[in-house]
């Protein structure tokens, strides 16, 4: 699926590392005409003890490699900034370690917490950031240096970070709710199709078994063998099980949806209607689809025109379905895509994808040519003599 994401989180990458650079060279600046150690014992621990601000600069860019370590990192970071300030204000003789670089990465940290952490870990994780952000210039300096006035600044954008962190939380919460709301909405519309499939399955079962009573009933009618019959019942009642036994694994998950088993030109052309112009290879236009398939596809055709419908002025809309390198390949393409629309799919992009990916494929989307978007799912076809061979059964 294509989005705006990825450029989006590097760019913020990009720009947290400056900054933590630009921090290590205001750092260096400070340390220019600062005391050499005195004593054997100020410079050993000069050379013992690391560098907090280098090592805090570390620790935040690595919570971004390891979000679930966020506490972890924060919780080191708060440690190293309270050793180099107890170090720089007990021992004699140690030379002081400039704070920007330690409080620009406290910050960092503090706004993941805030983000990630559950409530009472992020105030505990923030709180400490807050509090070894601001002690530090005090505590190594002293109120007489102008460095000391660094804490307010600390102290301000303390404030701005937690603030940006749960603004973000709230952001992810918000879209956690909504896909929880779109899934909701496809267990309803699977609970129809459950209806639906075990009474057309058993209406079958049902009218069979009738019709072999009235055929034993009627002494006119032709001798038919009872084993035929009950291999005919016994067959609908296999398929009917089976059927219901996906929808019942779809509904106890979070994977998309089955429903019973089509041929793929009546599943693309049932679900354009006369929306688009339609196009389905030869070589795929009677391909028997599993229950899954036949509903991923039906869902990602509406779904795609849909978003055609509401987001484009579209006067051309194609569907083309074709084989391709043991694919199935479904593209939908309009025009009437507006100049300056952005590169991203919404909730409907991603929850197609989710489909694709549940079944083994993929699904991207995104502008393509001038003025023009183009939906494209692809799914493994597997052998020939038994396609699709990989997808989820259910239960």
């Amino acid at each position: 699926m294509t989005t705006g994401g990825p450029p989006a989180r590097r760019s913020v990458f990009v720009a947290e590392v400056a900054a933590l650079v630009a921090a290590t060279a205001v750092d260096g600046f400070l340390v220019i005409g600062a005391d050499e150690p005195q004593g054997a014992l100020g410079s050993l621990i000069t050379m013992v003890v690391p560098y907090a601000g280098q090592a805090s600069a570390v620790l935040a860019v690595l919570r971004r490699r390891f979000p679930r370590r966020v506490e972890l990192l924060g919780g080191s970071a708060v440690a190293l900034s309270l050793i180099s300030t107890a170090v720089g204000g007990l021992v004699a003789g140690t030379p002081r370690q400039p704070p920007v670089t330690e409080v620009l990465a406290l910050l960092l940290l503090a706004a993941a917490g805030c983000r990630r952490l559950p409530p009472a870990r992020a105030a505990v994780l923030a709180v400490a950031a807050c509090a070894a952000g601001v002690l530090a210039p005090i505590a190594r300096y002293g109120l007489g240096y102008p460095v000391a006035l660094f804490s307010v600044a600390a102290a301000l954008a303390w404030g701005v970070a937690v603030a940006l962190g749960l603004i973000l939380r709230d952001a992810d919460a918000r879209h956690r709710r909504e896909l929880e709301r779109i899934r909701t909405e496809d267990r309803l519309q699977l609970a129809r199709d459950l209806h639906d499939l075990v009474a057309h399955h058993v209406t079958g079962i049902v009218v069979r078994t009738r019709a072999a009573q009235a055929l034993i009933a009627n002494p006119a009618a032709p001798p038919q063998d009872p084993l035929e019959v009950y291999d005919q019942i016994e067959q609908a009642a296999a398929e009917a099980l089976t059927a219901t036994r996906g929808l019942v694994g779809v509904l106890r998950s979070d994977e998309p949806l089955p429903s019973p088993s089509l041929v793929l030109g009546d599943v693309v052309r049932g679900a354009v209607g006369d929306e688009a112009s339609v196009h389905v290879a030869d070589d795929v236009e009677a391909l028997p689809l599993p229950a899954q398939v036949s509903v991923a596809l039906h869902r990602v055709l509406l779904e795609a025109l849909t978003n055609t419908r509401r987001h484009a002025r579209a006067t051309e809309v194609r569907v083309a379905i074709r084989s391709e390198d043991g694919d199935l390949v479904l593209d939908v393409d309009n025009d009437g895509v507006p100049a300056g629309a952005p590169a991203e799919g919404g909730h409907g992009v991603l929850g197609m994808a989710e489909r694709m990916a549940a079944l083994g494929g993929e699904l991207t989307a995104g502008p393509h040519g001038q003025h023009r978007w183009r939906v494209t799912a692809r799914l493994p076809l597997g052998p020939e003599d038994d396609p699709f061979d990989t997808v989820p059964r259910g239960l």
